[in-house]
């Protein structure tokens, strides 16, 4: 364990008096909250705690307590400190006591080495582990204050409520997983992410470290503590859907959690015991469905009862952190009273998940509302196997493989071709008798990680109910691109289990010759980049795209850094092809585009963080006004954003024009980044208006790939990318159509999707010429997140656009009239304003009383009817979750109050 802050306890060694039933009673040796903040927390509390307030105080009970240890589980982007603490009895705190009790608990993770008899010993002598987690949303902070109250109670407390839960938990307190959003009352962290999305990715640094140390201490109780609008309290019971693959037990635990959250609500006083339906409520707006939240993992990667709280941010501070603090106590003391139970379910899940693996089923879907039905039921098929093959891309298919290896998940490496005699391709595709080559990747399903590995490699998620918190799909493979077969058949390959990564040099090259690998990866263009900013002289082959390193430079680093990537180095001849340049990149910061979350983060995430580029801002006035911070750029991004010019005047727009002539490279993403091209006569392409009864909720499809432009290079001739309600783009008729959704029986759609066809035929990303420049414009966010590798790809072409290529003698710095007319067309409303709206399906008949309802809420409400439905979308222009929406949730419970069978929301 890492010390926050060394030296010993000061308190006694001796063995504890017996327990007292004065739950006042506390020890005056551990100081207060008060003493070390100067105000008290929950009744009385007029602010929050600071950042350097909740380590002084971390520091303080450690330093005091022999029943804390604290440590630093990871730091943010600029540098804080992520503290935690470990609350038990002194004996448990101890470091080997607390070693042999996280060892004997992942021991229960894996019945294969551990008996039945061995677990039910477990279950009786050990303590269950439960995490108490607050602040993932910065601005979201009285969970913060609610935790450092819990572990004064815990480190201080001598009543027997407070022994009971020290003998038989050991509790794990993280109180801020966001210093940096805190500090700024921001959602999301330095970068703009919502850490709360990044769970099964891990990109950013604040949740790769949570995860290492809850593989370190697994939970069988994990508590997310937030904030949203509004005055009352959610709790469990969650709102429907809830991912097939979650364990039985864990939701069991979850609602039972959630009964004695609701008796033991009023403590102290918080909540009016007469009026609590008032307080708290269940059943409603959190699901338990995509696997990026702080709920969803620990439950199905874990195997804990993972629960959101979430407490009305417009009530005073001492009311907001009296309740968080009545939650998290009322869950430490039903865990407590159950461990035994709790500990002996958590084996079973494993157990369960072996014997299903084995067999090849898959959990079937069910709700938990007591008046919604499961409406898509999960399909009668067998998974025993996946297989990631190594036709391409292999630098993401590792990448892949140590991703789910840092969940525990075993992979095998294909020693011998194997024969598989029916699979299932990954695109609706099936096939027989496939044979799986030598150095394919093996993912068995009889293991105990069965739930997570269906989970997150599942090529459809199979929703039960159309409620949508977030996206609908998130297949791995699919996001990477990856080529990927199922099966349901029992074979057994011969291969070697994967224990580190692979990658780095295959073989000694001659000194005048060279190293090369295919630029086909996420992670090869990592690499690349990487490579660039080290001054390592590359070229690339264009018709092959692969990339050569002299041998006279490939260095142990180069080495290392390839076999980190996934990336193997092959000897060649000498280098030859057209020598890669590190492109000077600008990042639109104009208007439209927010700065502190979404697109623009994700790209100085991705292209800055990851890619080491120095991004230079370039916002509206730059290019109106042609200043050097705009000319001096090689390439222009334009992240996705809400305004249809960018501000920019006509001059601008002609600057804009003349300085891709000069053979520069503009990339416009989804609506600001394409518009702003439109507008600007950049492209033919025009936006297609959406059907009244589209749906497109975070899902795969599949697009043909015109590999004659320089953006497509090393991706398929067919391949898949993610649409999460994206501007739908009539092909160019000026420019190459670098990514189309087919038109004919080839076109497929996976995640939940409503009006779908009108994607036929339209184009995801476009290559327009201009002189000897070009605008790529991606109909899609390619850097979703950070986690669509495929995408992050093509951006990775598009900036590294050869400079040899031909300009287009027809495309000058004027604007054609096919251009004119695309520029002159108006765009598609959207009442997202770049974002997704909150649309409601109800049946064409109850559309009068939905509206008069909606009309309680808003004006700016638009109806439409189609196919016996009726959606009323409402605007949603600053892209707010519903948790932080003024009224969407009060919405919908509105709606159901009324008795209106509500057929989906998209929120």
């Amino acid at each position: 364990m890492t010390p926050l802050l060394s030296g010993t306890s000061a308190a006694s060694a001796a063995r504890p008096a017996p327990c007292r039933n004065d739950p006042t009673a506390r020890l005056s040796t551990v100081p207060t909250p008060e003493a070390v903040l100067g105000f008290p927390l929950g009744v009385g509390q007029e602010r929050v705690v600071t950042n350097d307030e909740v380590r002084a105080y971390l520091g303080a009970v450690d330093g005091a307590s022999n029943r804390v240890a604290t440590g630093v589980l990871a730091t943010s982007v600029t540098g804080q400190p992520l503290p935690y603490a470990v609350v038990s009895n002194e004996r448990n705190v101890r470091p080997a006591a607390l070693r042999k009790i996280a060892d004997d608990v992942r021991d229960l993770r894996d019945p294969r080495r551990t008996s039945a008899r061995t677990a039910a010993r477990t279950a009786k002598d050990s303590p269950a582990i439960v995490w108490v987690t607050a602040n993932v949303h910065g601005g979201e902070k009285s969970g913060t204050d609610a935790a450092l109250k819990t572990l004064y109670e815990l480190a201080a407390g001598l009543s027997c409520a407070v022994e009971q839960r020290n003998d038989n938990l050991v509790t794990i307190i993280v109180p801020t997983q966001n210093p940096d959003g805190r500090d700024a009352t921001r959602r999301q962290n330095e970068f703009g992410f919502d850490l709360n999305r990044d769970w099964f990715a891990r990109t950013q640094q604040e949740t790769d470290g949570k995860l290492e140390l809850l593989r370190r201490y697994p939970a069988q109780v994990f508590i997310d503590a937030h904030e949203m609008g509004g005055r009352q309290y959610f709790f469990p019971p969650n709102a429907d859907p809830i991912h097939h693959e979650i364990a039985g037990e864990a939701v069991d635990w979850i609602n039972r959690i959630g009964e004695a959250n609701k008796a033991g609500f009023g403590f102290n006083g918080a909540c009016d015991e007469t009026v609590t339906t008032e307080c708290y409520f269940n059943y409603d707006t959190y699901d338990m469905f995509f696997m990026g939240y702080g709920d969803t993992v620990p439950t199905t990667g874990f195997g804990a009862a993972g629960m959101t709280y979430e407490k009305g941010s417009t009530s005073a501070v001492a009311d907001r952190v009296q309740q968080q603090f009545n939650t998290q106590w009322s869950t430490l003391g039903w865990a407590a009273a159950n461990k035994r139970e709790v500990l002996s379910g958590y084996f079973d899940i494993w157990t369960d998940a072996l014997a299903q693996g084995r067999a090849g089923t898959l959990e079937p879907n069910e709700v938990v509302q007591p008046t919604n039905e499961v409406q898509f039921p999960v399909p009668d098929i067998k998974i025993r196997s996946y297989f990631l093959l190594p036709d391409r891309q292999l630098a993401d298919v590792r990448q892949l493989v140590e991703r789910l290896r840092r969940m525990d998940v075993e992979v095998y490496e294909v020693q011998k071709p194997t024969r598989v005699p029916t699979a299932r391709v990954f695109g609706g595709r099936t096939a027989t008798n496939v044979t799986v080559p030598k150095g394919a990747y093996w993912i068995p399903m009889d293991q105990p990680q069965k739930h997570w590995i269906q989970a997150i490699m599942g090529e459809d998620p199979y929703v039960p109910f159309p409620y949508f918190y977030d996206v609908s799909s998130w297949s791995n493979p699919l996001l990477m691109g990856v080529s990927t077969i199922y099966t349901g058949d029992n074979v057994r390959p011969k291969a070697q289990l994967v224990r580190q990564i692979s990658g780095g040099r295959s073989a000694p090259a001659v000194p005048w010759g060279s190293y090369t690998y295919p630029l086909d990866s996420a992670a090869a263009a990592e690499l690349t980049f990487t490579l660039l900013g080290q001054g390592v002289p590359l070229v690339r082959d264009l018709r092959t795209s692969r990339v050569a390193v002299p041998a006279t430079k490939l260095s142990r680093t180069v080495d290392e850094l390839a076999e980190s990537f996934g990336v193997t180095l092959t000897p060649g001849g000498r280098p030859t092809g057209t020598p890669l340049a590190l492109p000077d990149v600008g990042l639109f910061q104009g208007a439209g585009i927010s700065t502190t979350s979404g697109s623009h983060g994700e790209a100085r995430y991705v292209l800055g963080k990851r890619w080491g580029l120095d991004l230079t801002p370039v916002s509206t006035a730059d290019i109106n006004d042609n200043t050097a911070a705009f000319t001096g750029r090689t390439v222009l991004l334009v992240p996705d954003g809400s305004n249809a010019t960018g501000g920019l005047t006509a001059a601008g727009q002609a600057n804009l024009r003349d300085w891709i002539a000069q053979g520069h490279t503009y990339i416009g993403l989804r609506n600001e980044g394409t518009r702003l091209a439109r507008a600007a006569g950049l492209t033919s392409t025009t936006e297609k208006t959406k059907p009244a009864d589209y749906l497109v909720i975070g899902s795969h499809l599949r697009v043909d790939v015109d590999t004659a432009s320089p953006v497509a290079l090393g991706r398929p001739a067919e391949d898949f990318e993610f649409n999460n309600s994206d501007p739908i783009l009539n092909p160019t008729t000026t420019g190459t159509n670098v990514l189309s959704y087919p038109a004919g029986d080839t076109f497929w759609a996976n995640g939940y999707t409503v009006g779908v066809d009108a994607l036929k035929g339209t184009a995801a990303v476009v290559d327009e010429p201009t002189g000897a420049g070009r605008a790529v414009l991606f109909a899609f966010n390619p850097l979703f997140r950070a986690y669509n590798e495929n995408g992050l790809h093509l951006v990775a072409n598009a900036v590294l656009y050869p400079a040899s290529a031909a300009p287009d003698a027809r495309r000058t710095a004027g604007v054609d009239a096919a251009r004119a007319s695309a520029a002159a067309a108006p765009v598609t409303a959207d009442l997202g304003g770049g974002w997704r709206p909150i649309t409601i399906e109800v049946a064409a008949a109850d559309l009068p009383r939905t509206q008069a309802i909606v009309g309680r809420f808003t004006t700016d409400a638009e109806a439409s009817a189609k196919n016996g439905s009726a959606y009323v979308v409402i605007p949603n222009p600053e892209g707010l979750q519903v948790d932080e929406h003024p009224f969407a949730r009060d919405l919908v419970r509105a709606l159901r109050d009324a008795k209106v069978p509500l057929r989906s929301v998209v929120a």
